[in-house]
């Protein structure tokens, strides 16, 4: 066992209409192990409607699992029964939450459907190749179709790389990227 501190979180899924009732009922279950000793504090959360955490923190492995393992707890667990199921559990000594979630990297959005890539690569590539015919093949007609082609692929891929493309892929961003926007905007609103 060690003397650092333990913070213990407990996930539940909650039968939906009864989330007050279990409100309480979280809150109870932390006034009861903080007659416990070496209880340091918790709380009641919950993860976007869907998931509930119940988080408590005691001053040690020992105490924790003293906690856990007493018949309080276990009639505390069966009052939940009804209008709730635990899903996850997790325990973190010391710091260490603090650090793993520091070093974690996020998730990178996920690439855009292949439909929205062509209706993009579309938008950008069929306005210059509709120009070059109509404006400035009428007048390279004596060229062979070999050097034809390859001023038209030069022109038009430079066109859409560095001037048309990245305008577009900003003008089309939140429709790309939408769940990459959600966050954003949900982290935006937080902060306000």
């Amino acid at each position: 066992m060690t003397s650092n501190p333990v913070t213990v979180t407990v996930a539940y899924h909650v039968v939906p209409g009864r989330e007050a009732e279990f409100h309480s009922w979280g809150w109870a279950l932390l006034g009861a192990s903080a007659r416990q000793s070496g209880f340091l504090g918790g709380g009641v959360l919950v993860d976007r409607e869907a998931e509930w955490h119940v988080v408590y923190r005691f001053a040690s492995e020992g105490t924790a699992r003293a906690w856990e393992d007493s018949t309080a707890r276990v009639q505390w667990d069966a009052r939940v029964v009804g209008f709730a199921r635990q899903t996850g559990r997790t325990s973190v000594r010391g710091s260490q939450a603090w650090f793993d979630s520091q070093t974690a990297t996020p998730k990178a959005p996920a690439p855009p459907s292949k439909w929205k890539l062509w209706f993009v690569n579309m938008s950008a590539v069929f306005p210059p190749v509709l120009m070059f015919n109509l404006i400035v093949l009428p007048y390279l007609g004596g060229l062979n179709a070999f050097v034809r082609t390859l001023l038209l692929c030069l022109c038009v891929t430079a066109l859409v790389t560095w001037i048309l493309m990245p305008r577009l892929q900003r003008f089309f961003k939140k429709w790309l990227y939408p769940p990459l926007q959600a966050l954003r905007g949900r982290h935006k609103r937080r902060t306000a």
